[in-house]
């Protein structure tokens, strides 16, 4: 685990506790498998990982918990189309780069996007809470096997 990531860990058990939300065995684990990734898991890639540590553990307990940190603020629920909702630890303003191949998603950090929302409203007249922008390609992994 990096640095930062054990850093956002730690604040982040540290606000589930300032919400009196008891930090279960499982309920730590789910959270460190997340801070740890980098591919936006799905609740079923979380229970994928963590059955043979946790053979007890359902995949609804995964999705109660994803539902828990998302009304804490620790995590993000991206959702795409029909396709399951996929989950982010990092909460702070980014964009994503999705395969059209495989699936996979990269964070892409664009700060020069945040006036877009002070515009729209002033175009306008919104009052705007938020936007999200997503861009599609296919990845370095997939472009690769495309050569071949």
């Amino acid at each position: 685990m990096t640095m930062s990531s054990n850093h956002r860990l730690h604040d982040a058990v540290e606000a589930l506790k300032s919400t009196r939300v008891r930090m279960t065995p499982q309920r730590h684990a789910i959270l460190e498998f997340l801070y740890e990734s980098s591919i936006h898991p799905t609740a079923d890639d979380i229970y994928k990982a963590l059955e043979g540590r946790f053979p007890n553990m359902s995949v609804a307990t995964v999705y109660n918990n994803l539902r828990v940190f998302k009304e804490v603020g620790i995590v993000k629920e991206l959702t795409y189309g029909d396709s399951s909702s996929r989950f982010d630890s990092v909460t702070t303003d980014h964009y994503h780069v999705i395969c059209n191949d495989c699936g996979k998603i990269v964070d892409f950090h664009y700060p020069g996007l945040n006036e877009v929302e002070s515009l729209a409203e002033h175009v306008t007249g919104f009052k705007v809470n938020g936007h999200r922008m997503e861009i599609h390609g296919t990845c370095p992994d997939c472009k690769g096997e495309l050569a071949h």
